[in-house]
């Protein structure tokens, strides 16, 4: 029986990261992206500046204010780029199986984007920000899905091994 291949995408509004099980199911970022508009000021996110609008009988003029945040625009805007990657990855027959690690509005915009063929291929979800979790720490988060690591050969005595 051949392995299942396992892929999680670990994102939020900003970064994201492609991880998998090794072979003794330690866990490994194997692509890091993020975001080119994240950090850009609201300011920089918009073409103009808001339109201003005249109130009946006044000559004052009152700027509108923009129906949306241009910093949840992006964040929506990488999360569809998150779908379309994980899309182009499945078509490519890149992993049998997929967990995604989001906050609920990402993981929302994520799944509203995602394909036919690639939400089929979801096994779990879960609704946290694990984006600056490193990947040692990882595995307690994902034990539904991703099996203790198994290490080959002896173990070191508890308390030595200091350099």
């Amino acid at each position: 029986m051949s392995r299942r291949r396992l892929l999680i995408l670990i994102a939020d509004g900003e970064h994201g990261r492609l991880v998998r099980p090794a072979a003794d199911n330690a866990l490994r970022t194997e692509r890091a992206l993020d975001s080119i508009l994240a950090h850009r000021r609201a300011a920089d996110l918009t073409s103009d500046r808001p339109g201003a609008s005249f109130h009946s009988g006044a000559s004052a003029r009152h700027a509108e204010t923009p129906r949306h945040d241009p910093h949840d625009l992006a964040k929506e805007t990488f999360a569809e780029a998150l779908a379309d990657h994980l899309n182009q990855t499945e078509a490519a027959g890149a992993f049998d199986d997929l967990v995604l690690v989001a906050p609920a509005q990402v993981m929302a915009a994520i799944r509203q984007h995602l394909g036919d063929a690639s939400s089929r291929r979801i096994i779990g979800t879960l609704l946290k920000d694990l984006v600056k979790v490193p990947d040692e720490a990882l595995a307690p988060h994902l034990a539904e899905w991703v099996r203790p690591v198994q290490r080959r050969g002896g173990s070191r005595a508890a308390g030595g091994g200091g350099i």
